[in-house]
């Protein structure tokens, strides 16, 4: 979220959303086919096993591949900001903010889902809240001028993050368990939980592309090329100091609760498949390797934090949560068990097609911002 108007601002504010109405329907989409082929699956399968199961031993191994390394480039991002974030806030270092952060909040991860609970309560109340005061304060500040900016191609370049802040779907097999298996219960959360993302993400944008310019000094091109969030521009450009401040507040929930939660994901799967116990210096092996290998890239590359996300979304999501999901709704109709009615949502062949289409689209421009930025 403090990346999007960064990476689809210099594209303006119409066409960002009708990118974000693409990526909003085909995440949605493809999350309906997960639930599916969750369903059809013994209970508390995980989307490993589930790769497993339709695509073989070699499936699994590249749904273990994708899984780690969408999950470290997560956590890269996230530690890389945060720390960026806590320097900024004690004036130390950059590197000795994403150090601080990370030991803070893989402290947390260390005692337990429990512990990631409550602190995640109190995180997510100041997320909101801070939201919301941002949302009333910011709209004073919007210069309608701004917003009439277009330019269609360049919105697109910024589809491999708008994935990354659209997926969800690695919490399905989870959701499946905690709502029982209960399928029109389990179709509804899906959808109305995307579309509620996909408003907030439209106000966002319309907020930030509002009052920072695409263009000049401290625009929104500046920052894209340091590697800044949105909320950095914002400094320079808002009336009232009140919004920047806001901003800052909440860019510090929002990526604490992200790491929190994607960190602890990651190292429960970690302890899961290589058969770890949490018990003793096990542990402690458990944490070194969830922890250690994203703090190093993080520190030693500073402004890594929109690099990372393009990676993320470029290559971990489009391929682990897009690509697959699709290609196993469409064995799961047109070859394994095809007799069986999808019950969740229909799949004809032209609709799976665009979807490949897509996800193939996202890889060729992922693949573009990489070439221009070693070129």
């Amino acid at each position: 979220m403090l990346a999007l108007p960064i990476v689809t601002g210099v594209g303006g504010f119409l066409p960002s959303l009708f990118v974000y109405f693409l990526c909003w329907i085909f995440m949605t989409v493809t999350g309906l086919y997960l639930l599916e082929l969750c369903l059809r699956m013994p209970p508390n399968s995980n989307i490993i096993s589930i790769a497993s199961h339709y695509l073989g031993r070699g499936g699994k191994v590249l749904a273990w591949i994708l899984y780690l390394f969408l999950f470290y480039s997560l956590s890269i991002a996230y530690i890389s900001v945060g720390g960026n974030l806590i320097s900024s806030f004690l004036e130390i270092a950059p590197w000795a903010g994403s150090l601080l952060f990370m030991l803070i909040f893989s402290a947390v991860v260390y005692c337990g889902a429990s512990a990631v609970d409550r602190i995640n309560v109190i995180v997510m109340a100041g997320l909101i809240v801070s939201y919301l005061f941002f949302v009333g304060i910011g709209f004073e500040n919007v210069n309608l001028s701004f917003l009439k900016h277009m330019d269609f191609p360049a919105a697109f370049l910024g589809l491999p993050v708008i994935f990354t802040s659209f997926s969800y779907q690695g919490t399905v097999p989870s959701l499946v368990t905690y709502l029982n298996r209960n399928k029109r219960n389990l179709r509804l959360a899906i959808i109305f939980g995307t579309t509620a993302v996909f408003l907030v993400y439209v106000l966002w944008e319309f907020l930030i592309l509002g009052i920072v310019p695409v263009e000049g000094a401290h625009g929104l091109m500046e920052a894209k090329a340091k590697g800044m969030t949105a909320i950095d521009p914002l400094k320079y450009h808002a009336n009232v100091p009140a919004v920047y401040q806001t901003g800052q507040f909440f860019s510090f929930f929002a990526i604490t609760t992200s790491f929190l939660g994607v960190t602890l994901g990651l190292f429960d799967f970690l302890c899961d498949g290589l058969s770890i116990s949490k018990k003793g210096w096990n542990k402690l092996l458990l944490w070194a390797i969830t922890f250690l290998p994203p703090t190093f890239i993080a520190i030693t590359n500073p402004g890594i934090f929109l690099v990372a996300l393009g990676y993320a979304g470029g290559i971990g999501c489009a391929l682990l949560l897009g690509f697959l999901p699709t290609l196993m709704i469409w064995l799961a109709k047109h070859k394994i068990g095809g007799h069986k009615k999808l019950e969740v949502l229909p799949a004809p062949k032209y609709f799976l097609i665009l979807l490949f289409l897509f996800v193939l689209l996202e890889l060729i421009i992922e693949g573009i911002q990489e070439i221009a930025r070693f070129s």
